[in-house]
């Protein structure tokens, strides 16, 4: 009697297959992101739409709501004073690139604190462009 030394794969191949189809099912559940709201777009032209309200937080610390200077002891009682007859609590920041995050947080920490519920960041601002 001779011995065969070959191995059986078929119970290898049913494992990867059962294994392969565990992962296709399990994975549509596991995949996780953030939900975000993208602007609509407006044609070129148009201008801002009214009653946007941008607060701007430029190098040099001055800080700017829909660009009248202002300073920021005086931030959250003058966002206070503007929301609080708006039913619209949006508020846009355009901050400086260089400036430092703790300052940014610090902004958006005022402004949460006066009442404001939607935040939305406007990117790539750099004072030189803007100026």
């Amino acid at each position: 009697m001779a011995l065969n030394a070959e191995p059986n794969v078929v119970p290898l191949c049913d494992i990867l297959l059962v294994l392969l189809i565990i992962f296709m099912v399990i994975t549509p559940m596991v995949q996780k992101g953030i939900d975000i709201k993208l602007p609509e777009t407006q044609a070129e032209g148009a201008g801002q739409p009214q009653g946007l309200i941008v607060l701007t937080v430029k190098l040099n610390n001055v800080i700017e709501i829909n660009q009248n200077p202002i300073e920021l002891p005086q931030l959250q009682s003058e966002l206070n004073r503007i929301y609080s007859t708006r039913s619209d609590k949006t508020i846009f920041l355009r901050a400086d690139a260089k400036l430092p995050y703790s300052r940014i947080i610090e902004v958006i920490d005022i402004a949460k604190g006066a009442g404001i519920e939607t935040l939305g960041i406007i990117p790539e601002y750099f004072t030189d462009v803007i100026e």
